[in-house]
């Protein structure tokens, strides 16, 4: 049996949704995509797809199994591109897991420059604010925001964003303008961001000079999504602190106001990261380097925090 054939077949199903769209995109016939699946199952003496006349299941089984083949089949090709001098090593699937503020406000409105650059690269977003496990979900990078404690991850920085305070004018005008931290404590609500993986509400920052405090307001609005959280300030449900490019338009417009200016918030690093021990790929450098271009424009040289 050509078991690496085999793999690569059983990826191609479970990626397709269906035998037939996997022996299409082969260009081989159903029957051969088949006999590959079936004789890579009696092989490992386990069953790794559940099958119908009209739908194909992985099984919890085949799930793992196809998170490592895909990481097999990604550091095979890799060898063989680098072997050949690198004419293939630009093309394949690259998979990223980025947030959604991230990936809709900054990352894919920029995807065409990247295309036009590298355009037999595919790349599989995985949209969400979840931390996944990026070594056991056979994820080539995350783009996320925030401190990256893991040790099994390699992080670059790519910038770190302005955080702005502001509120509704029709907010301010019924609870006031604070002028202290301690204001906000006494007299306001907050549209609280909470985190999805731990639940744990983000406190409020502050910081002047070398001071910094935490504050934790009463709340009538709290959400795990950035863009969620925005449309709560702009509902006028309380202050909150968002990332400043997505309310820079709304403060244009006169519908946000930013409030406690000399108490800036710190600024969020952001990082590209991959698995520690994995040799990163040639079309994951192109991209890393290609981030960290694009990302480059939301930094500040001079970082407070």
């Amino acid at each position: 049996m050509d078991q690496l054939g085999a793999i690569r077949a059983f990826v191609r199903v479970v990626e397709a949704g269906s035998f037939a769209k996997a022996a299409d995109t082969m260009g081989a016939p159903r029957s051969t995509v088949s006999k590959l699946v079936q004789d890579l199952e009696t092989s490992l003496s386990l069953k790794l797809l559940e099958r119908t006349t009209r739908s194909v299941t992985v099984t919890p089984e085949g799930v793992g199994y196809y998170e490592r083949a895909i990481r097999l089949i990604a550091d095979f090709d890799d060898m063989n591109s680098e072997a050949t001098g690198g004419r293939l090593a630009t093309r394949g699937k690259l998979r990223v897991d980025v947030g959604g503020t991230f990936a809709n406000a900054i990352l894919i409105p920029r995807l065409p420059e990247f295309y036009a650059l590298y355009p037999e690269i595919e790349l599989h977003l995985g949209v969400t604010e979840r931390h996944a496990d990026i070594v056991e979900e056979g994820i080539d990078c995350v783009i996320r925001a925030g401190d990256l404690p893991s040790a099994s991850l390699v992080a670059k920085k790519l910038c770190s964003v302005e955080i702005v305070t502001c509120a509704t004018p029709s907010y301010l005008e019924k609870h006031g303008m604070p002028a202290s931290p301690s204001d906000l404590e006494r007299d306001h609500f907050f549209v609280q961001y909470f985190f999805a993986r731990s639940l744990k509400p983000a406190p409020v920052r502050l910081m002047k000079d070398d001071k910094k405090i935490e504050i934790f307001s009463p709340s009538k609005l709290s959400t795990s999504d950035a863009t969620a959280h925005l449309h709560g300030i702009l509902a006028g449900l309380g202050i909150g602190q968002t990332f400043e490019f997505l309310a820079r338009p709304h403060i244009a417009r006169g519908a946000l106001v930013p409030i406690m200016n000399d108490w800036a918030p710190p600024r969020y690093p952001v990082h590209i990261a991959r698995p520690a021990g994995r040799f990163p790929s040639v079309k994951y450098q192109v991209f890393e380097d290609w981030v960290a271009g694009v990302f480059s424009a939301y930094d500040n040289a001079n970082d407070p925090s």
